[in-house]
C-alpha cells in the first residue's frame, strides 16, 4: 500500500514539522469578539489600546490560512472560552484572582456588563466568534470554560473521533489559551505547530517566551513554524490533487459522501438531480426485489426538499450531509410518517421526529423512505416481515439478514448512499456483511435512541449502514450527540479516552485477538478459510496477534442474550399486553419466540442472578481492552458463521437464527462496540456468482475511533486487493 503523501514545514522549528493532511486539523484558539474587538474582556485583560490592536493584526492571516485548509480538506476546530449565564462552570479562582490585585487593571471582571454584554459569557454578543473567522457548517466549535481546550469539554473525543494526529494551531492568546491546550496536546500524544504569525498576545515577551518554550530543548511540546511554508506547501498539494469531473450521470451508483459534497460544493451536481436519479433506482430495484421497502416518500414531495434545500443555502457554506439522500429502518420516528417495526397492530403516526434523525435532516441530508424489518426487531435473518422477505444483493435465493434487512440491501443496491437501522444483537452488522457494505454498531448510549421503538432499551442502540468506512465516520460525526433526556445515554465524560500514536496503526502497529479454534469451529469451511487469510492482511498490516485472552466471558454473554431471563426485557419494552392480545397476528416465528417467552416461569431471583452475572461478563470483557502490554486494541471476529439461504432460515427459523448470530450476539450485553466490514469474496457452487464475507472489529465501551482506524486499514487493504469494489 502507498503511503499517504505528508506535507511539511520546513522552515520550523526547532526542525521540519511533517504532517498528513488527511489526519490533521486546524486549531483555531477564541478569535471571540470579546478577545479581538474593542471594549471586550480581551481590551480588559490587555489593558493597553496599541498593544490590543496589535493582536488584531493576525486576522487577516488566521482567515487566509483557514480558506485554504478548508479548500484542503482538513479538519477545523474552533474554540470558545466562556461560561454559562449563572457562571455554575467558574470557578472563584478565576473570577476573583486578577480584579482582586490591589493595584492592577482589572476594573471588570467576568460576567459582568460589557459594550458587547456580560464578559465571556455563552449567548452574549462578545462571545462569539468574529465574522471573518465565523464557522461554517459542519465544523466543530468547543466552547470550554477554561485556559485550555479540554477541561469541561468533549475536544479529545472530538479528536479521537476524527482520527487527527497532527494540529496547526492559531488564535489568541499564545501565552495563555493557545499554548495551554497545546500541551495539553502534547500529553495526549498529538503532534502539534503553532503559526508563530497566525497567534498573538497581551504581552509580547510572554508570546515569544512562550514559543520558544513549545520547540526549545528539541521540541518540549512541539514546533513553531510560519503561514507561508503552509501556504506553500498547500499550493503544491492542491497542484498534485487531481481536479473534480463531474460524473456522466447518476444513473447507475451514487458517489460516495465525500464525492458528493465536493460535487455540490463546486457546482457539479444539482440535489434534484441526484434525487431524480435515486428514485429511478428505487423503481428499476423493486422489480428486483420489491421488499426493500415499508414506505417511500413521493418523488415530488422530496424533490420539493432537494429544491427547498438548494434555495436556502444559496450562495452559502453546505451543511455537511448537504443532498445526501438516506433512509430509515421502519423502527425510527419521522414527524408524520407512519412507523410500524413490521407490524401493522403496532403502528402509529410519530408526533415527532428522532433527535439523531433530526440531527441528519439539519446537516441537510434528505429523507427517502422507511426500509423494511424483522417484525418487532426480532431477528438476524430477514425472513420475519409481513412485508415480504427481501435478499441479497448478491443472491436471490440468499438472506438479507436482520433485523435491519431493507436497510443493508437499500445501501449495498446504491438506492440511497446511507441508512439508519438498530442493533441489540447483530441487527447493524449481520445485514451488512451478508450485502458486502459497512455496519457500524456505535457505543450503546452515545447515540440518542429517542425516539425508536425498543427491543431491549438497555441493549439497544442505533446503527449506520454504509458503503465505505469513510462514509460511516461522516454520518456519526452528526448523530455522535449527547442526548441528556435519553434515560440511557451515557455522560460524555464516562467514555473511554486514551493517548494516541500519531504514526497511525500501520507504523505503530496494534494488538487484536481472535476467538479460540473451539468456537471457530461452527464457521462454514469457506469462511474459515477467509477468516484466516483476513488475519494474515492484520498480521501484515503490523498486527500483533495476541492469543492467551480470555474468550470465555464473551460467549457467556452471548449465551445470556436469549437463553436466561434477559429475554424478557423485550416483553417489558413492547409491552406484555399487547402481544398476549395481538400474538395471533403476529408472523409465526415471532409469535413462537414471544408465546414461548411469554409462558415460561422465571423466578424474580433469576433475573439478578443473570444480572450479576452480565455484569462480571462485563468487567471481564472491557479489561480485555485495557491500554498496556497485556490488553488487546481489537477484538476480531468473523461476524457471520456462514450466510444461510432463505429456505433454509424459513425450514429452522429459530435455531438457524440463533447460528448466525453466534459472534454478534454479545457485543451489546458487555457493552462494546463493533464495525463489520467486507473481507472478501466466496464463489458459489456451480458458478452462480459471489457471496461477500464480513469481518468484525470489537473494541471497549467508548473507543469507537480505535475500531474504525484499525479497520479502516483493513478495509484500505481490502479494496486495494479487490480493484476498489
Amino acid at each position: 500500500m502507498a503511503p499517504s503523501p505528508k506535507l511539511s514545514l520546513s522552515n520550523a522549528r526547532p526542525y521540519a514539522f511533517t504532517f498528513p493532511p488527511e489526519t490533521t486539523a486546524l486549531i483555531i484558539i477564541d478569535m471571540q469578539r470579546d478577545f479581538v474587538l474593542p471594549n471586550g474582556f480581551g481590551y480588559i485583560q490587555c489593558g493597553n489600546d496599541e498593544i490590543h490592536s496589535a493582536v488584531r493584526t493576525i486576522v487577516p492571516t488566521v482567515q487566509k490560512v483557514l480558506e485554504v485548509s478548508r479548500a484542503m480538506g482538513l479538519q477545523i476546530i474552533h474554540t470558545r472560552e466562556g461560561h454559562k449565564p449563572d457562571l455554575s462552570d467558574l470557578s472563584a479562582a478565576k473570577k476573583l484572582r486578577q480584579i482582586s490585585h490591589p493595584n492592577g487593571h482589572h476594573t471588570m471582571g467576568i460576567g459582568d456588563q460589557g459594550p458587547m454584554g456580560r464578559l465571556l459569557v455563552r449567548g452574549e454578543w462578545g462571545h462569539d466568534i468574529i465574522d471573518e473567522l465565523r464557522p461554517v457548517p459542519g465544523e466543530v466549535v468547543i466552547d470550554k470554560p477554561g485556559k485550555g481546550s479540554f477541561w469541561g469539554t468533549g475536544l479529545h473525543r472530538v479528536l479521537l473521533a476524527r482520527g487527527i494526529t497532527h494540529l496547526l494551531f492559531t488564535g489568541v492568546t499564545t501565552e495563555c489559551c493557545v499554548t495551554t491546550t497545546l500541551r495539553e496536546c502534547n500529553d495526549r500524544g498529538f503532534e502539534c505547530c503553532i503559526l508563530s504569525d497566525c497567534t498573538g498576545g497581551f504581552d509580547q515577551q510572554q508570546v515569544t517566551t512562550a514559543m520558544d518554550t513549545i520547540c526549545g530543548q528539541d521540541g518540549l511540546f512541539g514546533y513553531v513554524g510560519h503561514s507561508s511554508d503552509f501556504l506553500e506547501q498547500a499550493s503544491k498539494f492542491q497542484e498534485r490533487t487531481p481536479p473534480i469531473a463531474p460524473p456522466a450521470s447518476f444513473d447507475d451508483a451514487l458517489p460516495s459522501i465525500t464525492e458528493l459534497q465536493q460535487l455540490y460544493k463546486n457546482k457539479l451536481a444539482d440535489p434534484q438531480v441526484v434525487i431524480n436519479s435515486v428514485f429511478d433506482r428505487i423503481e428499476k430495484y423493486q422489480k428486483i426485489d420489491p421488499a426493500v421497502w415499508i414506505s417511500i416518500e413521493s418523488r415530488e414531495k422530496v424533490l420539493e426538499a432537494a429544491k427547498a434545500l438548494s434555495e436556502k443555502y444559496a450562495g452559502k457554506p453546505l451543511p455537511p450531509l448537504f443532498g445526501i439522500p438516506f433512509a430509515l429502518k421502519d423502527n425510527i420516528d419521522i414527524k408524520g410518517v407512519r412507523t410500524t417495526a413490521a407490524c401493522e397492530a403496532y403502528a402509529y403516526v410519530a408526533e415527532s421526529t428522532a433527535p439523531a434523525v433530526q440531527l441528519l435532516l439539519d446537516a441537510g441530508a434528505l429523507y427517502i423512505g422507511k426500509l423494511n424489518m424483522d417484525q418487532l426487531a426480532t431477528g438476524l435473518s430477514g425472513c420475519r416481515s409481513p412485508y415480504g422477505t427481501p435478499h441479497s444483493v448478491y443472491s436471490a435465493e440468499h438472506i438479507s439478514g436482520g433485523s435491519s434487512s431493507g436497510t443493508g440491501v437499500s445501501v449495498a443496491a446504491g438506492l440511497v448512499s446511507f441508512a439508519l437501522g438498530t442493533d441489540t444483537a447483530g441487527s447493524g452488522r449481520v445485514p451488512a456483511a451478508f450485502n458486502g457494505i459497512v455496519g457500524y454498531k456505535p457505543t450503546k448510549g452515545t447515540i440518542s435512541a429517542r425516539g425508536v421503538v425498543p427491543a431491549c432499551k438497555s441493549l439497544d442502540t442505533l446503527s449506520i449502514m454504509t458503503p465505505t468506512l469513510a462514509d460511516a465516520r461522516q454520518v456519526w460525526y452528526i448523530i455522535d450527540q449527547h442526548d441528556a433526556l435519553d434515560p440511557y445515554a451515557k455522560p460524555p465524560q464516562s467514555l473511554s479516552l486514551w493517548t494516541i500514536d500519531y504514526r497511525g496503526p500501520l507504523t505503530s502497529g496494534f494488538r487484536f485477538a481472535i476467538p479460540p479454534p473451539s468456537a471457530l469451529s461452527i464457521c462454514s469451511p469457506a469462511y474459515l478459510s477467509l477468516f484466516s487469510a483476513a488475519v494474515q492482511k492484520l498480521r501484515s498490516l503490523g498486527g500483533v496477534l495476541v492469543e492467551d485472552i480470555d474468550y470465555a466471558p464473551f460467549e457467556q454473554a452471548a449465551n445470556l442474550l436469549y437463553d436466561a431471563s434477559l429475554v424478557h426485557e423485550r416483553i417489558a419494552c413492547i409491552g406484555a399486553s399487547f402481544l398476549s392480545s395481538h400474538l395471533p397476528s403476529l408472523h409465526p416465528t415471532t409469535r413462537a419466540l414471544f408465546s414461548a417467552t411469554l409462558s415460561a416461569h422465571v423466578p424474580a431471583w433469576q433475573v439478578f442472578h443473570d444480572q450479576a452475572i452480565q455484569a462480571s461478563c462485563t468487567r471481564l470483557a472491557q479489561n480485555t481492552f485495557l491500554p498496556g502490554s497485556a490488553g488487546i486494541d481489537v477484538l476480531v471476529l468473523p461476524t457471520t458463521p456462514c450466510h444461510p439461504t432463505i429456505s433454509e432460515m424459513q425450514a429452522e427459523p429459530l435455531k438457524l437464527n440463533a447460528h448466525i448470530g453466534t459472534f454478534t450476539h454479545a457485543a451489546n450485553v458487555v457493552d462494546l462496540c463493533a464495525v463489520s466490514v467486507n473481507a472478501g469474496w466466496i464463489q458459489e457452487e456451480q458458478d452462480r456468482g459471489k457471496l461477500p464475507f464480513g469481518v468484525s472489529f470489537l473494541g471497549g465501551s467508548g473507543m469507537d475511533a480505535k475500531i474504525l482506524s484499525i479497520a479502516g486499514v483493513f478495509e484500505d487493504m481490502v479494496r486495494e486487493e479487490l480493484g476498489g469494489r
